[in-house]
C-alpha cells in the first residue's frame, strides 16, 4: 500500500512537471528589426503580416498586404481570422508596444510562429495606404 502511495505521489509529481500541480504556459516570440521582417517578408509568400493599430493608423499608411485585426479585437478575431495557429505571423503596431503585447498574447493562445517586428514608425520600406 505504501509502495502504491509513493509511486502515484511520484506519478504525479512527474506529470504537473513539479509546478505544485499549477499548469505552466510557456509562450514565446521572436523580435526582429524591419531588416530582417522585410528579409522574411520578401522570401515567404505566405507570411502573414498582422497590423494591430486602430482602423484609423491603418488608413494612414499600412504595410502592403496587412491584415488588420486591432489589439483590442485580437482576443475575439484570432480563431476565425487565424486559424493556422503555426503560420509565419509578423505583428506590427505605430511604436512596438502593441506589438509586444500582441505576439505575446497569440503565443499564449498557442500560436508557434510569431515574429514582433515593432512599429511602423521604425520601417524605412514603403508602405500603402
Amino acid at each position: 500500500m505504501k509502495k502504491t502511495l509513493i509511486l502515484i505521489t511520484l506519478l504525479m509529481v512527474i506529470l504537473t512537471g513539479c509546478t505544485g500541480g499549477e499548469q505552466m504556459v510557456k509562450s514565446s516570440y521572436a523580435t526582429i528589426s524591419a531588416a530582417e521582417a522585410k528579409a522574411i517578408i520578401d522570401e515567404n509568400d505566405k507570411a502573414l503580416i498582422l497590423d494591430v493599430r486602430t482602423p484609423e493608423e491603418f488608413e494612414e499608411g499600412h504595410l502592403e498586404n496587412a491584415l488588420l485585426i486591432p489589439d483590442y479585437e485580437l482576443d475575439a478575431r484570432a480563431k476565425d481570422e487565424l486559424a493556422d495557429k503555426n503560420a509565419l505571423i509578423l505583428v506590427y503596431c505605430r511604436s512596438g508596444i502593441r506589438s509586444a503585447a500582441a505576439a505575446e498574447n497569440l503565443a499564449a493562445m498557442g500560436y508557434t510562429n510569431i515574429y514582433d517586428m515593432g512599429g511602423i514608425i521604425d520601417w524605412p520600406y514603403e508602405t500603402v495606404g
